[in-house]
């Protein structure tokens, strides 16, 4: 390959790593099944520990989307499951201080205050329609599994993110799926030994939505890398 033709590639793998945003407004457009597993194919090229490809991937759209979003609404406004095990408790300040600053962002675009706990409970609700974008998916595990096995999965979520921002499309990926497990497990008849790790909305991204184009920081290189041996 020659260094023009490197360059170019950089130039479009750079674009749409740097592009990829969690979106949380869609269009209603449905999303052809030929593209979704088109998407799935090219994500599935993602590396795994001894090609284990320890993955499975529910999708949904139409009439099961909405059954399986109903139930899952239901579930979160009994409240009865168990309280979301996202972050431990107390969360270190360092990590504490840039969820502030998500969060602050998140409801700012969507007009909330931070103060008004009903509007922020009627947004996470939206996570369970899957911000109405047309087509969810979920994720799972076999639970036999050891944790080393969950970053072979993490390597296949972000390939399927990255493969559809490459085709026009966009993606939010959410763990909140994950404490509604039995909910999940008994309308998608997930397997004996499948565990929900995370959901993901995708669909074509409503552009002139506010909450699309949040600004979120990240943290410079020599921040979080070292860097031993080099010239």
């Amino acid at each position: 390959m020659s260094e023009h033709e490197t360059a170019d590639i950089t130039r479009v793998v750079d674009s749409v790593l740097r592009s990829r945003r969690s979106l949380r407004a869609y269009r209603t457009d449905p999303v052809p099944r030929e593209l979704l597993a088109e998407i799935l194919e090219v994500a599935a090229s993602a590396p795994s520990n001894s090609n284990t490809q320890p993955w499975q991937i529910h999708a949904v759209a139409a009439a099961p989307k909405a059954t399986l979003s109903a139930a899952l609404l239901a579930a979160f406004h009994e409240g009865t499951l168990p309280p979301s095990l996202h972050f431990p408790d107390p969360l270190p300040a360092e990590y504490a201080q840039r969820q502030q600053d998500f969060g602050a962002r998140y409801y700012q675009s969507l007009g909330i205050d931070v103060a008004d706990m009903a509007g922020r409970a009627r947004q996470t609700a939206r996570n369970f329609d899957f911000f109405g974008a047309p087509v969810g998916l979920i994720f799972t595990i076999d639970q036999r599994l050891a944790p080393h096995s969950w970053l072979d999965l993490g390597l296949l979520v972000q390939n399927v993110m990255i493969a559809a921002t490459a085709r026009g499309l966009g993606t939010c990926p959410q763990v909140s799926f994950a404490r509604f497990h039995p909910v999940i497990a008994r309308h998608l008849a997930l397997g004996e030994h499948e565990l929900t790790v995370c959901g993901m909305s995708l669909g074509y991204p409503q552009h002139d939505a506010a909450v699309n184009h949040i600004a979120m920081p990240r943290r410079a290189v020599r921040e979080f890398a070292n860097f031993d041996g080099f010239e």
